[in-house]
């Protein structure tokens, strides 16, 4: 299986494949159409608190913010982790779609380190 990263705002492509949101709030200004979501993995995101901590500080970490996610995935959101790492296995290619702006530091990146590890 192939996984691949890319954000909400970016056009939707067949060669995607398999597109999963992995993000707790649905990305602003975009319809469900544009966004073409197979399916959305809310419980695999960070949790409330986290997402807004790193949203809100201005001298947040990306190294404290990640090793908190991943302490996350491995524990209250290992589950969800598991659960969609099951429904990803049947599928080719996998795009997990995320609105973050920045493409190198954000829950998705970590998640997809989890996820290639359970893979």
């Amino acid at each position: 299986m192939e996984l691949r990263r890319k954000r909400a705002y970016d056009t939707a492509e067949a060669s995607d494949g398999f597109r999963v949101l992995v993000d707790r709030l649905w990305p602003r200004g975009v319809s469900k159409e544009r966004a073409e979501i197979d399916l959305w993995a809310k419980d695999a995101a960070p949790s409330p608190d986290l997402r807004k901590e790193w949203h809100t500080a201005s001298d947040a970490d990306w190294d404290v913010y990640a090793n908190r996610y991943r302490a996350e995935l491995a524990g209250e959101s290992a589950p969800a982790l598991e659960e969609l790492a099951d429904e990803l296995k049947t599928h080719k290619v996998v795009t997990l779609v995320y609105a973050a702006h920045d493409e190198n530091h954000n829950h998705a990146v970590v998640l997809d380190e989890a996820l290639r590890e359970l893979l």
